[in-house]
């Protein structure tokens, strides 16, 4: 199948999903992870993943990113169906179309914040002088200017996790999947952390999909979902909170 697909279009109009899943079946070794899961994914909006460690929800991001094979289901991004690209095809949608937060950064620690974050516009073969361009404007955007030069472990906790933001940003990305983003954080860094994430994305009109057990980080989504025992309900932040999920 031709990546010339739809990476190029843009969010399609309200109503219609950018990212959609459907009877997604994910096993490991006898242990079903997910089990018949259904989700539609809207352009522009921010979607909360809850659910209890052990329940899926991690799965279930990598499974809408492409990232584990599926035993049955398909997953359809922006009207294509990704279950059928090659591999290799799967990695360039994820560089080209995704952007991905990590619960500890995953920053690369013998680089400067200004060199992670230029690491995915390298990657897509952007001049290392434009890369580096831009990713300092997204340390200034995400009030990190000055740190550029800074490797992570000179940074605290909330830095590193901007850094880690503005790396995701970087490529202007349709969906950026955060992965417990506010996990390792003190609650105030959280707090921060998530006004910056979901205030830069609707600046920009990207998707985002939060995985998370802690009801405070999903009170910064548009729209809830619970993930059990590898199935998916709807919800709300209130029933999160008055539920059995972790806090």
């Amino acid at each position: 199948m031709s990546m010339e697909m739809d990476m190029s279009l843009g969010c399609n109009s309200s109503g219609v999903p950018l990212l959609s899943c459907r009877n997604l079946r994910v096993s490991f070794g006898v242990t079903e992870a997910l089990r018949g899961v259904d989700v539609d994914i809207y352009p522009g909006e921010v979607l909360a993943v809850m659910g209890p460690s052990g329940s899926g929800k991690s799965t279930l991001l990598h499974a809408l990113a492409g990232v584990v094979k599926l035993d049955t289901g398909t997953v359809t991004y922006n009207g294509s169906d990704v279950t059928a690209l090659s591999e290799a095809e799967r990695s360039a949608l994820r560089l080209s179309a995704f952007g991905f937060v990590f619960q500890f950064g995953q920053l690369l620690p013998d680089l400067s914040a200004v060199d992670n974050v230029s690491l995915p516009l390298l990657l897509a073969g952007i001049p290392r002088r434009r890369a580096l361009q831009q990713a300092k404007s997204w340390l200034d955007r995400l009030g990190l200017a000055g740190f550029g030069d800074k490797l992570p472990g000179e940074m605290s906790g909330g830095q590193a996790q901007r850094v880690a933001i503005a790396r995701a940003l970087v490529n202007a990305p349709k969906i950026l999947f955060a992965d417990e983003p506010t996990g390792s954080l003190d609650s105030l860094a959280a707090e921060n952390v998530m006004l910056t994430l979901t205030d830069l994305a609707r600046a920009t009109g990207t998707t985002v999909v939060i995985i998370t057990h802690d009801p405070r980080t999903a009170a910064h989504a548009d729209r809830e979902i619970i993930v059990r025992d590898g199935l998916v309900t709807s919800g709300s932040v209130a029933f999160s909170q008055a539920s059995d999920v972790p806090q």
